[in-house]
C-alpha cells in the first residue's frame, strides 16, 4: 500500500530506532501520545495539530515504536515512559507538555509523577484506568460495550483484520461515524496490518503471559501529587461508564479541571476535537 507523506512529517533516531512524528507550530512544546489499540498512530491527532499550532503550541504527535511508521522495538515490553523521555531528549526538549490519549494516559502520568521537572502541563484524554471504579463494577472491565470490543480485539489478534474489521473497531470507539472518511479508514487499516499487526500480536502475547502491571496505589488516587497543571477530558458516551466514574472522581477531587464531552465516545481527539482545542490552547499557553 502506498504511503502518502504528510507535509508536517518528520523522523528522528531514538535508541537506534527510526521514529516518525508529526509537528506543527512553534511556542509551547506539547507531545501528543496515542494509545495502544490496533491501528493507533500519531495520525490519531491529525485533525488537532493545526488548531493547536494556530493557538501558539508546538504540537508534536509521535508514532510509538511498533506503531504507524516507527520501527518496532526488540523488546515489546519496553516501557513507553522511558521511550518518551528519550524521544524528548532526541528533539532537544528538556521540558514539554504531555498529552496522552486512551492507554497513553498511564505512561504520561507516570512521567509527570516521577520526572516533574520534564513536564510543564499534563492533559489526559479518555484514559479509563485513571478513573475510579464504581462499587458495582469492581473486578469488571468496561461493561457490555467494553466486553464486545474486547471480543473484537481478541479475534483480530488471531489474524490480520480486514478493512471491515478496522471499520468496526473505529465505529466502536467513535460517536460520530461520519468522521470515518475513506481516507481515514485506509490510513487506520494500513497501520493495522503488516509489521504493525505483528508487533501488536507480540505485545498482546507478552501481556497475556506476564499480566498487566498493578500499582500498589492506583494512579487515580495520586492526582494530588502532581506538580504541574492538569486537564482531563472524557467522552460522556465512552465505554465502561466513564461519565459516571469521571463524576465520582470530581466529587472526590473537586479541584480537578475535568470536562465531559457530549456526543463523544473513546476517540476524544476526533469526537470532541473542538472542545479539546478550545480547552487545551489557553491551558497550555497561559
Amino acid at each position: 500500500m502506498n504511503v502518502a507523506v504528510r507535509s508536517n512529517e518528520r523522523s528522528v533516531t531514538v535508541d537506534g530506532l527510526k521514529v516518525r512524528y508529526l509537528e506543527e507550530g512553534g511556542g509551547v512544546p506539547a507531545l501528543l501520545v496515542h494509545g495502544t489499540s490496533l491501528g493507533s498512530s500519531a495520525d490519531v491527532f491529525g485533525r488537532n495539530l493545526h488548531a493547536l499550532a494556530a493557538g501558539g503550541v508546538r504540537a508534536i504527535a509521535v508514532d510509538l515504536p511498533g506503531f504507524g511508521q516507527s520501527d518496532a522495538p526488540a523488546d515489546v515490553n519496553a516501557p513507553s515512559k522511558r521511550f518518551l523521555l528519550r524521544f524528548m531528549d532526541a528533539l532537544g526538549l528538556q521540558r514539554a507538555a504531555l498529552i496522552g490519549h486512551s492507554s497513553a494516559g498511564t505512561p504520561v502520568m507516570r512521567i509527570a509523577l516521577e520526572n516533574p521537572e520534564r513536564v510543564s502541563h499534563l492533559i489526559v484524554l479518555g484514559t479509563g484506568s485513571l478513573l475510579p471504579p464504581l462499587e458495582t463494577d469492581v473486578g469488571k472491565v468496561g461493561g457490555r460495550e467494553g466486553a464486545a470490543q474486547a471480543r473484537l480485539e481478541e479475534r483480530m489478534v488471531k489474524s490480520e483484520p480486514t478493512l471491515e474489521d478496522t471499520r468496526a473497531l473505529l465505529e466502536a470507539n467513535l460517536f460520530n461515524h461520519a468522521l470515518i472518511t475513506d481516507e481515514e479508514l485506509k490510513l487506520r487499516h494500513r497501520n493495522s496490518i503488516g509489521a504493525c499487526f505483528e508487533t501488536f500480536v507480540a505485545r498482546h502475547a507478552a501481556v497475556q503471559e506476564k499480566g498487566a502491571k498493578k500499582d500498589s496505589l492506583p494512579l487515580w488516587q495520586r492526582y494530588n501529587e502532581l506538580k504541574m497543571p492538569l486537564l482531563l477530558i472524557y467522552g460522556k458516551n465512552d465505554r465502561g461508564r466513564a461519565a459516571e466514574r469521571a463524576a465520582l472522581l470530581k466529587e472526590w477531587v473537586p479541584q480537578l479541571e475535568l470536562h465531559l464531552a457530549d456526543g463523544c465516545k473513546h476517540l476524544v481527539p476526533w469526537d470532541a476535537a473542538e472542545l479539546f482545542h478550545r480547552l487545551a490552547v489557553p491551558f497550555l499557553t497561559r
